[in-house]
């Protein structure tokens, strides 16, 4: 005579039904999300930004896409502000920038 153990293997203790989570999956962290890739995130968002760009030589302002696939260059004095490096571009030394909202 064999004992049926299906009905066993299903059986869940009161324990592990109420075992705390180790971190909160419903709100995670900002650090959490921001290593997270960007279609896994718990609301999708780009990692790409337009940023305004100040010109080295001249100080004129441009408006750059973050992941430039080109040579960025100034409108006015035809200088390079930024090189593609195959993600973010490089701004050159000097150019300063601020994230457009």
């Amino acid at each position: 005579q064999t004992q049926s153990t299906w009905g066993k293997l299903n059986c869940k203790t009161e324990e592990s039904r109420h075992r705390e989570m180790e971190y909160d999956l419903g709100s995670p962290s900002f650090e959490d999300e921001r290593t997270k890739h960007k279609l896994k995130r718990m609301v999708q968002s780009p990692n790409s930004f337009f940023m305004d760009v100040k010109c080295h030589n001249c100080g004129s302002i441009n408006t750059v896409f973050s992941h430039a696939k080109s040579v960025v260059t100034c409108l006015k004095c035809g200088a390079t502000i930024g090189t593609p490096t195959g993600g973010k571009v490089k701004l050159v030394l000097g150019t300063s920038f601020k994230i457009k909202a």
